[in-house]
C-alpha cells in the first residue's frame, strides 16, 4: 500500500472561451472540496465515507451540475441520478430520477446500506427517501436563473451549448455555440452538458471508493438515466482501483468505461494510468469524455478526449494539483 490519495472532478468537456472569473470558480470549489477530503483522509475516514463527504458539498454548491444547480429537463424541471460504489466488497447503491432529495449521493449511498437493492428509481426511491428520513427539498431548490436563461436559450437555438452556465449576454462572441452538432447515438443533441461532479479516494489501509453525481443532460427528456447511477459505465471500485466518468453519457455506457479501467489493469496487468489512457483511447469510439482514478497503491490518475476537464487530485506524499485543460 502506498497511502491515500483522491481526485475530485467537475466535469469534462469544458468551453475554451469560459470566462476567467468562472474557471476561478470552479477550481476554487474543487480545492475546497479536495481540502475537505484531504482532512477527512488525515483523520482516518473510510473511504466510502468520504467520496460521499466530498460529492455532498459538490452537490450542494450550484457551480456544477449536481444537487443544486442541475441541468434542467425539457419540461424545466430537475431529475438527478448519483451512485456509489465501495470497493470492499464491490458493494453499490444507485438512484434516478431523484426530484426531492437534497443530496442524491447519501441516498445511493442508503439503498447501499439499507435497502436489499443496488438500484432504485424515480417514486420508489422519492418514497424510500421519505422512510429513511432524509433531507427532502422542493425541487425549485435546484433550480437556477442561469439554468432557466440557458434551457430557454437551448429550445431557441439550433447549436450545442457546451457550458450552459456562460451567460445568453455576450454568447455571440463565446466558443459555446459551434455550428456542428454532437451526435448522440447517431442523432443530433440540441444541448450537451457534461459537468458531472465525481470523488475516487484510496485510503490508508488500500480500500478503493468512486462516486458520482449528476443533473444530466440540458433539455434532456424527461425519464433520460445517463451513465452516472450505471455501476460499470460510471462509477465503480473493486480491490484494484476506483472509478468515476463525465462526458457523453451515451458514450460511456456503451464503453462501460468504469469497470474496463479495472479490468484492464486486472487482465492486461496495466499500471493505473495506462489502463485510463487505454479504456480513453480505445473505448470511446466516437464519444467524448473523462475520468479520475485512484489505485490501492495509492495512485492517482486522470484522463480525458475533449476540450478540459474540471479536476484536482492529491496524494498522502505530498502531490496535489487542481486544473482543468491538458
Amino acid at each position: 500500500m502506498g497511502g491515500w490519495a483522491i481526485a475530485v472532478h467537475g466535469g469534462a468537456g469544458v468551453d475554451p472561451n469560459l470566462p476567467a472569473e468562472r474557471q476561478e470558480e470552479a477550481k476554487q470549489l474543487i480545492t475546497h472540496c479536495l481540502n475537505i477530503g484531504i482532512s477527512a483522509l488525515r483523520s482516518s475516514l473510510p473511504a466510502i465515507d468520504v467520496v460521499e463527504l466530498v460529492v455532498r458539498e459538490l452537490e450542494t454548491d450550484p457551480i456544477f451540475n449536481s444537487g443544486r444547480g442541475s441541468a434542467l429537463t425539457a419540461n424545466g424541471t430537475v431529475e438527478m441520478e448519483a451512485s456509489i460504489m465501495d470497493g470492499d466488497g464491490r458493494r453499490c447503491g444507485a438512484v434516478s430520477g431523484i426530484t426531492t432529495v437534497k443530496n442524491p449521493i447519501s441516498l445511493a449511498r442508503l439503498v447501499m446500506e439499507k435497502s436489499p437493492h443496488s438500484y432504485l428509481a424515480f417514486s420508489g426511491a422519492e418514497e424510500f427517501a421519505k422512510q429513511q428520513g432524509v433531507e427532502m427539498v422542493d425541487n425549485d431548490y435546484f433550480i437556477t436563473e442561469d439554468n432557466v436563461g440557458m434551457l430557454k436559450l437551448a429550445k431557441e437555438a439550433n447549436t450545442i451549448l457546451y457550458d450552459y452556465r456562460i451567460p445568453a449576454v455576450g454568447l455571440e462572441s463565446c466558443a459555446a455555440a459551434v455550428e456542428s452538432p454532437i451526435h448522440m447515438n447517431g442523432l443530433p443533441i440540441s444541448v450537451y452538458a457534461p459537468e458531472t461532479v465525481g470523488c475516487v479516494v484510496v485510503d490508508s489501509q488500500g480500500r478503493c471508493a468512486a462516486a458520482t453525481s449528476t443533473g444530466g443532460l440540458m433539455n434532456k427528456m424527461t425519464g433520460r438515466i445517463g451513465d452516472s447511477p450505471l455501476i460499470g459505465a460510471g462509477t465503480y471500485a473493486g480491490e484494484l482501483c476506483g472509478v468515476s466518468c463525465t462526458g457523453e453519457g451515451e458514450a460511456i455506457i456503451r464503453g462501460t468505461l468504469a469497470r474496463d479501467v479495472a479490468a484492464v489493469m486486472e487482465y492486461k496487468e496495466l499500471g493505473l494510468q495506462d489502463a485510463v489512457d487505454y479504456v480513453i483511447k480505445k473505448r470511446l469510439d466516437k464519444g467524448f469524455a473523462g475520468l479520475i482514478a485512484v489505485s490501492n497503491k495509492g495512485e492517482v490518475a486522470y484522463g480525458f478526449n475533449c476540450n478540459g476537464m474540471f479536476r484536482g487530485c492529491a496524494t498522502e506524499d505530498g502531490f496535489i494539483e487542481v486544473g482543468i485543460w491538458e
